[in-house]
């Protein structure tokens, strides 16, 4: 969800001439130039004014360098370099190559004839109205392809994986070091990079002294209370007695537990009951005498309970001091959205994520399954939705595969490649039952569709081939005479369904009612599905079917996106499906028009008009999902930080504190206590009130994959992020001010008692440790913080963002020693946080 545009000039040169050699056949040669091919991508400044545009006003330009390293054995005839961006890339011609743009942001270099010579290096300079504050928004996997031959990955573009932290890592990219040229553009930006030095002074400033915490459960129950008494002794296990809960309503919750207590015949009597008159998911635990009791609203109660008892059964090493709990969640939607569409992320990913879920109590998995660069699940009527849209491969014509955007590669198994069978989806559905989580899919439309057009076009041409031509136009998404030009958000320039075919309503209608279906044999009704309706383009203006669709309904243009947007939420009225979509495209629907229960994915930013928008779609009665991209977009980088990895459109960093004091329900006042995207205060005034009786519905996290290309990159993007979005999901802090209607709030004011929000703070970073323990024995790959650091007259000084994780340092080349004090220190020295587990490390960090 990025927006700039690029200019680039391109300038070539040699630097040492040789003669080249020759390889036995062209793809030999192709092969070998593909291997020993030098490809290097250096980021030299974010603040270029000269040659950058300046109307409206003044832009700031990055300017960077591409250098190409020519081998001995070069191809043998015209070959081209494919390479990726997250942005548009506009550059002029030049005496040396010429750079093209396929479409999005995916573009060709190639070689003017006879210029790109062997045991030569040429430099491709760079120039734009951009921006690059990470070196990890650049795509790897850049290639070389001749006609009649297989591409090859030019290998010095490919990712590595560092053995400490298990991240890949881009080894093409010139590391982040300049702070005066990297990282801000315009003067009014105070932001400045969390170096060691600076995140030990804020981890300093963030921390005060609290008790050790008696109960470590997350989230934190409404209320927690010790009793008297002797404890109760867990080691030789307990038996379950059930009344009125089914066992095999709560197997996962349960096997939860017996990983670590055994649950059988004999031990203490574990006794779980169904009371339907408390709050649903509400439970309330007594563990007293001989005896743990727990009554639960429903099998979601249950099973947060038997999680609950497990967390604290573990940390106090299964003799447990007699307490009593009630508990209920302060949202009845919590959720988080996994991006599968732009890059592909394996069903054993989402398994593992869905357990992890049902750990820290979120019900609801968005799972975006349709975008531009894929469509990521079967539909038996529709083959070519996976086989043409779910594949990458190099095919200019784009009848086999799409083109390998986002950094893929056009290998077979590139990471933008795969999808979900049917089976594959249902598997998800009934683990996500089981463990009392809701499934939203979502295939965005009417823009960000491309991926099914490319693949229906290709339905078309094979039912046309075999004279079906009736059923060739049946389901088709776009019109073969329809000349408009446009450009998509993403620079796309055919990615719009056409909203005036009755084709594509019947599209929608199938792929509905066979999700649908899926949800029934899983046993997990389709209650919601998300339409999308974000960031539309403006197509359809030379469309035939439109221009006599308008002139029948005496309709304007702009007005086609709503038409369609009612149309669609009437389809999933009509099959008893509530619809749901992005705040924006939302905003101008009639709601008169509407079905009664609407849902609107809030995702406005909250300096710049969120809020309005979000109280305007709650007064609706709406249900309002706070999505807020400062805070809930995990695609954000964790710290404004040369090294970390992110989108930053939205946030330039969101941390772990960031996320935990989020609050949704008095959205103006996170102005009280955060900083703009440029780390200034802003002042927020509430112009829409909340009327009498109108709320905010939920909460739910965002990871976008632009630039997440495996499992690692997700569950380092998503935890221990997702931990905070869960604490405030269910759990309402103390320390939140209540709202008040028409109220401002600015920077440091006082609104937030920031004593208490501190003190809260601390206790929940206490709770953390058993929580990433759990991760670690998961496999998941969470971010694990760098260490703060500082060596003031020759004594280091360290801390981290979460208490109690082990800090090594070693000086110079030395062996890595455990820092448990200040210490006397001589020369270069790095540090490195640990994981509970002591099997991972953060990435290294140096101070002198």
């Amino acid at each position: 969800m990025m927006s700039k545009l690029w200019r680039a000039c391109v300038l070539g040169y040699a630097v040492i001439p040789a003669t080249a050699a020759l390889a036995a056949t062209p793809q030999a040669a192709l092969d070998s130039f593909a291997k020993n091919l030098g490809y290097h991508i250096t980021i030299v400044s974010n603040k270029i004014t000269d040659g950058c545009p300046d109307k409206p006003v003044q832009q700031y330009c990055y300017s960077a360098a591409l250098d190409l390293t020519m081998p001995k054995i070069m191809p043998m005839g015209d070959w081209s370099l494919y390479l990726g961006f997250v942005e548009d890339v506009l550059p002029p011609s030049s005496n040396a190559f010429t750079l093209t743009n396929i479409n999005g942001s995916f573009y060709r270099l190639t070689s003017k004839a006879g210029m790109a010579r062997a045991d030569r290096t040429y430099r491709v300079s760079l120039m734009g109205p951009a921006h690059f504050f990470s070196p990890y928004i650049l795509m790897p996997n850049a290639y070389v392809a001749q006609n009649g031959l297989q591409p090859r990955v030019i290998l010095s573009s490919r990712p590595i994986r560092d053995r400490g932290s298990h991240l890949e890592e881009l080894p093409f990219v010139t590391p982040f070091t300049d702070e005066s040229q990297l990282a801000t553009q315009a003067p009014d930006d105070a932001t400045t990079w969390l170096t060691p030095e600076r995140l030990f002074e804020q981890d300093i400033q963030r921390h005060v002294d609290v008790e050790a915490p008696r109960f470590i459960i997350l989230p934190t129950p409404a209320k927690a209370t010790r009793l008297e008494g002797p404890a109760i002794d867990l080691k030789r296990g307990v038996h379950l007695v059930l009344h009125g809960i089914a066992a095999d309503d709560i197997i996962p919750a349960l096997s939860s537990l017996k990983r670590d207590v055994a649950v059988g015949k004999a031990g203490v009597e574990l006794s779980v009951a169904a009371d339907p008159a408390m709050k649903p998911e509400s439970y309330h635990i007594m563990a007293k005498g001989r005896a743990i009791a727990i009554v639960a609203a429903d099998a979601a109660g249950a099973s947060y309970a038997l999680r609950s008892l497990g967390q604290q059964a573990v940390y106090e090493r299964l003799r447990l001091w007699p307490f009593e709990i009630d508990d209920a969640p302060r949202f009845s939607y919590r959720g988080l959205m996994l991006d599968i569409a732009r890059n592909f992320q394996p069903k054993a990913q989402i398994l593992a994520v869905i357990e992890q879920m049902a750990a820290i109590k979120l019900n609801m998995l968005h799972l975006h399954l349709g975008d531009d660069e894929g469509w990521r699940l079967e539909i038996k009527d529709f083959p070519e939705l996976t086989a043409v849209g779910a594949r990458r491969c190099h095919d200019p014509t784009e009848t086999r595969c799409l083109m390998p955007f986002l950094g893929s590669g056009p290998e077979a198994r590139a990471p933008g490649t795969g999808h979900l069978t049917r089976a594959d989806y249902i598997e998800i559905l009934k683990a996500a039952k089981a463990r009392k989580i809701e499934i939203i899919p979502s295939f965005d439309m009417p823009g960000h569709s491309r991926a099914a057009i490319i693949a229906m076009r290709a339905r078309a041409r094979r039912l046309i081939a075999e004279g079906k031509l009736d059923e060739a136009t049946r389901y088709r998404l776009d019109e073969p005479d329809d000349k408009t030009v446009y450009f998509s958000i993403q620079h796309y320039n055919d990615n719009m369904l056409n909203v005036c075919l009755p084709s594509t309503y019947a599209f929608i209608g199938a792929v509905i009612d066979s999700i649908k279906a899926m949800h029934a044999e899983a046993g997990l009704p389709l209650r919601i599905y998300h339409i999308g309706a974000d960031e539309t383009a403006g197509a359809w203006k030379d469309s035939p079917a439109c221009r006599k669709f308008m002139s029948d309904q005496h309709l304007t243009l702009p007005q086609l996106g709503n038409v369609f947007l009612t149309r669609v939420a009437g389809i999933l009225r009509d099959k008893g499906i509530e619809p749901a979509g992005w705040s924006d495209g939302m905003s101008s629907l009639d709601p008169a028009q509407m079905p009664a229960k609407v849902q609107s994915n809030s995702w406005g930013n909250l300096f710049g008009g969120g809020i309005a928008e979000a109280h305007h779609h709650a007064n609706l009665g709406w249900d309002v999902v706070m999505s807020t991209p400062e805070t809930l977009y995990f695609d954000m980088p964790y710290a404004a930080d040369g090294w970390e990895r992110g989108t930053d459109w939205a946030s330039r960093a969101t941390d772990l504190y960031k996320v935990f004091s989020f609050m949704p329900e008095n959205l103006g006042a996170n102005a009280a206590i955060m900083t703009g995207i440029k780390g200034s205060g802003v002042a927020i005034t509430d112009t829409v009130p909340l009327t009498a009786g109108h709320h905010i519905a939920g909460m739910q996290g965002q990871l976008w994959s632009e630039t997440i290309r495996n499992p690692q990159i997700a569950n380092y993007m998503l935890f221990p992020r997702t931990l905070a979005l869960a604490e405030r999901a269910w759990h309402k802090a103390p320390w939140e001010p209540d709202y008040i209607a028409g109220k401002s709030f600015v920077f440091g004011d006082g609104s937030v008692d920031s004593k208490a929000l501190l003190a809260d703070w601390n206790s929940f970073q206490a709770k953390l440790i058993p929580r990433l323990a759990e991760l670690d024995r998961a496999k998941m790959n969470y971010r694990i913080p760098v260490p703060g650091a500082r060596v003031a007259d020759g004594v280091l000084e360290a801390n981290t963002s979460i208490a109690g994780l082990k800090i090594e340092y070693r000086i110079g080349k030395a062996p890595w020693q455990v820092y448990n004090g200040p210490v006397a220190v001589k020369g270069q020295v790095t540090l490195r946080t640990l994981s509970p587990d002591s099997h991972r490390a953060s990435r290294i960090v140096g101070i002198n």
